[in-house]
């Protein structure tokens, strides 16, 4: 699986529990057509945390095409957003690279019985 990017030098992450709380509430939102959570299916390409707790992610959708493309974005920013220590989150859907399955995780892969 292809995790999410390492911050930026300028987007300093201030701990790496903090990083640890978003992953596990990211792992709370599941993709409405696949019965896996976001993270593991690896809809997450970017998770950049500022000193002061201001979160910007990059995301995608398993298709482009996906109906809800336009409303998907707030229930996961809503999830960070929900995490303590999370000052704001900003979701920004992106299509390049496409989603593939060679981003899902092992437990995704074995979850949905493509191992």
């Amino acid at each position: 699986m292809v995790k999410a990017s390492e911050p930026s030098g300028a987007e300093a992450q201030p701990s790496g529990e903090l990083r640890e709380q978003i992953v596990r509430a990211l792992r709370t939102v599941y993709d409405p057509e696949i019965p896996v959570n976001i993270y593991d299916l690896g809809l997450i390409y970017t998770l950049d945390i500022g000193t002061e707790g201001d979160v910007k992610l990059q995301m995608t959708l398993t298709a482009p095409g996906c109906p809800v493309a336009q409303t998907f974005p707030q229930t996961v920013e809503n999830a960070v957003k929900a995490v303590p220590g999370v000052k704001d989150a900003q979701v920004e859907l992106v299509w390049d690279p496409p989603w593939s399955r060679e981003r899902m995780s092992e437990e995704a892969l074995l979850q949905l019985g493509m191992l």
